[in-house]
């Protein structure tokens, strides 16, 4: 089944576009003046527990772009969705395109943490106590909420 996009469709899937290519872009005019010793990962208190040098970086735009590229690619085939319900002729076109708002939020969502964490790497700070519970909530919210809108109106 084709899922006619929305103009909610376009406008998350140009916001995750344009911040993906905004952080890269970012990264590669600044290479010169990036710390050679940064941040790569932080413990559950957002606090630094390993450096690296910054040609790790390129590693974490890459995950960022390799889990843009896989979701993208995901979206556009509906019919291999667990969609949780049974999909019928009466209710194919609501569940796909519920799941198919849950995904793009999701991506756009997962874009905004990429593009920030990527981004306060490069001001070498802990990052703030309530990073983890924001990203958390986030995702699971977001998850929930679509769900929940799936089951109600089935």
């Amino acid at each position: 089944m084709k899922i006619k996009p929305t103009a909610a469709d376009v406008i998350m899937e140009i916001l995750s576009l344009v911040l993906m290519i905004g952080v890269s872009l970012y990264i590669f005019i600044r290479w010169s003046s990036i710390p050679d010793k940064i941040p790569m990962h932080y413990n559950f208190a957002g606090e630094i527990d390993r450096w690296g040098g910054k040609g790790e970086l390129l590693f974490l735009i890459a995950i960022a772009w390799g889990i843009w590229l896989l979701i993208t690619v995901t979206e556009r085939f509906p019919k291999f969705w667990n969609t949780g319900v049974e999909v019928t002729e009466k209710n194919r076109e609501h569940v796909y395109r519920t799941l198919k708002y849950m995904v793009k939020t999701m991506k756009l969502i997962i874009v905004i943490i990429f593009t920030y964490l990527i981004l306060h790497t490069l001001t070498v700070r802990n990052l703030p106590g309530w990073f983890l519970l924001a990203f958390v909530g986030l995702l699971i919210g977001d998850m929930a909420f679509w769900l929940i809108w799936l089951y109600r109106k089935r």
